[in-house]
């Protein structure tokens, strides 16, 4: 590889890092942290759930401990696999994502049993964090942890905004949509969220355990019913013999009170100052951009485009959540909605020059298993479209195939970082370094 392909590969990672940095427990949590009960008189209980919840939870122990010391703590932190971190006195749990499994199930007893066991002079700090819809798996009466897994996959697979798959997830358990902190009554309780979803609705990160539910029982049932997957009718039934989720007003909701400590609005504005310090006008999308990954890779490519023929040095930043729609035709293939829109935006490029991407997930895994070596995403370089032909790869096939990680496996652009310890969601981010010469005017 050059050196301008080295340094080029540099300064995008940078601007990842940079967004990242944003969103860390250590940068964003410390300035919120409540003042915990006094000694003798209660116990501060840490509740912390989803990829952020080991760090979390460490973070506030350190501040706890130098702060206030000789604080009671105790508590757990569940999170997923490969995501924990070392603590003196919460539990770390690491669990599956994203489809639930065992050890999730058997981590949300626990949780709502120390919920359960709160005394009035207690205080709950419920530490959030994208991931947590997933890890706390705890079924109500009728629907059991295999027709959750099944649930899940089908939710995944529909390309549904989170905001859906979240809304039925709230009304199949007996953990999110408020009944948390139903379960943490007559306790108070402060939730802090770091917040992975478009919007940052409360009732929609990590599921809402420990606020009020904005949605229905009826809008859960025509999600289900517009999965169009063979899904057993048990599962509907359950349903609809459920009690409604806790809705605004519910008294138990005046001892809890709930904060965003960081979201990707945040990671946005560090990346877009750091573009300026480097010269680059910023043009920032927003953090809130949802859709088909390849959907969005077309519109940017034509932002690009436009900024060319205006001859601009422009950075285009956005964040978000990606999806993927796959069909029963396409499985198997490596990557994650960041690496599909990467391959996506190197295609409709086709190799435009003075043009570089980076498309990432801020946990550090876009797809994959969860270990430490899967790819947070991918590089898109002026130079890939050449590179590729030259190995003989079929990128459309693969995009179709959503097989966008093998591709860049074999480019050598993987964007690998290993867990992040944080979560705002996607980070997206095109640099715009010159413009095509312009046309000689006919003489």
């Amino acid at each position: 590889m050059t050196r301008a392909h080295d340094e080029t590969r540099a300064r995008l990672r940078r601007f990842y890092d940079t967004a990242v940095a944003a969103a860390l427990p250590i940068n964003c949590l410390p300035p919120h942290l409540p003042e915990p009960p006094k000694p003798g008189e209660g116990r501060l209980v840490i509740f912390a759930i989803g990829k952020a919840a080991a760090a979390m939870a460490a973070v506030a122990e350190d501040h706890y401990d130098r702060h206030w010391p000789g604080t009671h703590i105790e508590g757990m932190a569940l999170t997923r696999y490969g995501h924990a971190r070392p603590t003196r006195h919460v539990e770390v749990v690491e669990a599956a994502h994203p489809v639930p499994d065992e050890a999730g199930a058997a981590a949300s007893i626990r949780l709502m049993r120390m919920a359960e066991w709160l005394g009035p002079h207690d205080l709950a700090l419920v530490l959030l964090s994208g991931g947590g819809s997933a890890l706390t798996a705890l079924p109500i009466p009728g629907i059991t942890l295999a027709d959750e897994k099944k649930l899940t996959r089908a939710l995944l697979a529909s390309g549904r905004h989170i905001a859906d798959i979240n809304c039925l997830r709230k009304h199949i358990s007996r953990i999110k949509g408020g009944r948390l902190a139903e379960a943490m009554h007559p306790a108070r309780s402060v939730t802090l969220a770091i917040s992975d979803v478009a919007g940052d609705d409360p009732s929609t990160i990590a599921s809402g355990p420990t606020v009020p539910d904005t949605t229905s029982k009826e809008r859960a049932l025509a999600i289900l019913d517009g999965l169009g997957a063979d899904l057993d009718p048990h599962i509907r039934a359950a349903i609809e013999a459920a009690p409604e989720t806790p809705k605004p007003g519910a008294e138990f909701f005046v001892h809890a009170s709930y904060k965003r400590v960081a979201s990707g609005s945040e990671s946005l504005i560090a990346a877009a100052q750091l573009a300026r310090s480097e010269g680059y006008e910023t043009l920032v999308l927003g953090d809130d951009i949802e859709g088909e990954a390849r959907v969005l890779a077309r519109e940017h490519a034509g932002l690009v485009r436009m900024a060319q023929g205006e001859g601009r040095r422009l950075a285009i930043i956005s964040g978000g959540e990606a999806s993927v729609t796959f069909s029963e035709a396409a499985t198997g293939g490596k990557g994650g909605p960041s690496q599909e829109y990467a391959l996506a935006l190197m295609l409709a490029l086709k190799g435009t020059p003075g043009v570089a991407a980076l498309a990432g997930d801020t946990d550090g895994i876009d797809g994959g298993s969860g270990a430490a070596d899967d790819p947070a995403g991918a590089f898109v370089l002026p130079d890939a479209i050449r590179r590729a032909e030259a190995a003989g790869l079929d990128l459309l096939t693969a995009l179709e195939r959503h097989d966008s990680g093998t591709c860049f496996a074999a480019l050598g652009d993987l964007l690998v970082t290993g867990p992040s310890y944080t979560n705002v969601n996607d980070f997206r981010v095109i640099l715009v370094d010159n413009a095509p010469p312009e046309e000689e005017s006919p003489s």
